[in-house]
């Protein structure tokens, strides 16, 4: 991680930090959790649609919290210092949260007792949004390195198979999926050279040169 490029992501600063302290809180808080999370019975009953954004500030437990802050902590710089800047980046997130909001709303609406919360959707967005930008550059899965494109095609290809209940895995495969496939429609409807240079090398050396 360049320390510098940190730095200067400043939405993504203000992200980690804010999913970071909510979801300590919300840790010891069952009250706060209970406020914030994505509730389609409430939603649905109560209109309560602030739920779409603000379960997506909180998170069931540590490991959770760890692994979506990791994502955004080594992705998220790159794409608001190198391409996309502080605003947009923040309204990139924001989109793809909602919309994996959205995605799982439809999937799961008939079903009054779904409730979901944590950074899925929107982490997965800049995920495969990452992948167009540099489709050559190294993302580590576990221990299993990979190019950005081709993991940003695996992950939608199995979100999209084990959403709809397939998996019964307590994982928001729906979210992860329209998360995902609204960062991949931003893209190439606002960057569409970003789509066109995914087959060759030309955007990976931007984030690594």
């Amino acid at each position: 991680m360049n320390v510098d490029l940190l730095m200067q992501a400043h939405a993504t600063l203000a992200l980690l930090a804010t999913n970071v302290i909510l979801s300590v809180i919300a840790f010891g808080n069952p009250r706060l959790i209970d406020a914030m999370l994505f509730d389609i019975g409430r939603i649905r009953k109560k209109n309560e649609w602030h739920r779409t954004i603000t379960s997506g500030f909180v998170h069931g437990d540590p490991m959770h919290l760890f692994m979506n802050m990791l994502s955004l902590f080594f992705i998220g710089p790159a794409l608001e210092v190198l391409v996309l800047g502080t605003w947009t980046f923040l309204g990139f997130y924001m989109a793809c949260l909602i919309a994996g909001s959205a995605w799982t709303l439809m999937e799961h609406w008939r079903d009054m007792n779904y409730k979901a919360l944590g950074a899925s959707g929107a982490v997965s967005g800049i995920t495969a949004a990452f992948g167009l930008f540099a489709p050559f550059a190294l993302i580590i899965f576990f221990v299993v390195p990979m190019p950005a494109i081709l993991f940003a095609v695996l992950f939608i290809a199995y979100s999209a198979f084990a959403s709809g209940g397939r998996m019964q895995d307590r994982i928001g495969h729906a979210a992860h999926l329209g998360g995902a496939l609204m960062g991949v429609a931003l893209v190439c409807i606002f960057w569409p050279a970003a789509s066109r240079d995914a087959s060759n090398n030309t955007a990976t050396r931007r984030f690594l040169d």
